[in-house]
């Protein structure tokens, strides 16, 4: 089996190269952090490592023939990569905030427009794209974000629906708060409030564990901490409850311990 997963140097992604080369798959490893996609290729029976800024859109899939040339047709296509941007709305950089969305949406739909149709072909494949709970119940400060998150979740479970009785199938992916880089820096940008102490935080490497279990049992999504169950059960609810429970935003002058 060829999983093929971007954003693959830490995080959920690293969780995920390990649990798949614990089972034995071939990797395609892509990010912008050579030295880290290295160190996890030691890890994997067959691993072939990818470079990438994949926020270059016109040219997020150069390395799909290459690894596809090096360890066969890929089987699972994993849209993992993104970026974070937390912050008072009217003070982001435009610049920025369109570069996250260059990332983590326009890249994932280039890189599902060039795999897909050779899974269509074979009639097997799964894609899996990484969301947020941010998707079902938008987070104050994450302006660009929560549109990043939303727009990949509904063409995630659009897709799916589209590609019913295909052979191929799309797994959505949302995760809430996890304990990663990209989480505990997110956390720096709030003041700490009873209610932020005492939501759950999850780990990178049991959310790879439920991915892989998904997408072998072919389930439609995996929302993780299980508590944003409810949130996706009552989207409405959620929208109404999350701005009202977020901790505020820390001012740009305050640096926190």
């Amino acid at each position: 089996m060829h999983v093929a997963i971007t954003g693959a140097s830490a995080g959920i992604g690293a969780a995920l190269a390990r649990e798949y080369a614990s089972r034995g798959a071939k990797l395609t490893l892509v990010a912008r952090r050579k030295d880290r996609l290295e160190e996890l290729a030691k890890e994997a029976k067959h691993a072939f490592t990818v470079q990438a800024d994949l926020g270059d859109v016109d040219h997020c899939a150069d390395w799909v023939d290459d690894a596809v040339r090096t360890l066969g047709p890929i089987d699972v296509l994993v849209n993992n990569a993104g970026i974070q941007i937390i912050g008072p709305t009217e003070s982001e950089s435009v610049h920025k905030g369109e570069d996250l969305l260059r990332l983590n949406v326009f890249a994932p739909m280039r890189l599902t427009r060039a795999i897909l149709p050779s899974m269509l072909e074979r009639k097997t494949g799964t894609i899996i794209d990484i969301a947020s709970a941010a998707a079902i119940g938008p987070m104050p400060g994450m302006f660009y974000y929560n549109a990043s998150k939303g727009a990949l979740a509904n063409a995630s479970e659009g897709l799916r629906g589209e590609l019913l009785g295909t052979g191929v199938h799309v797994v959505t992916v949302y995760p809430g708060p996890v304990d990663t880089d990209m989480g505990q820096a997110g956390y720096t940008k709030y003041e700490q409030t009873t209610i932020s102490r005492l939501a759950p935080l999850g780990r990178a490497d049991v959310l790879a564990k439920r991915i892989v279990r998904a997408a072998e049992k072919k389930k439609a999504r995996v929302i993780y901490p299980r508590l944003y169950v409810l949130a996706f059960m009552f989207p409405g609810l959620a929208r109404w409850v999350t701005p009202r429970i977020s901790p505020p935003l820390l001012p740009r002058n305050v640096q926190p311990k």
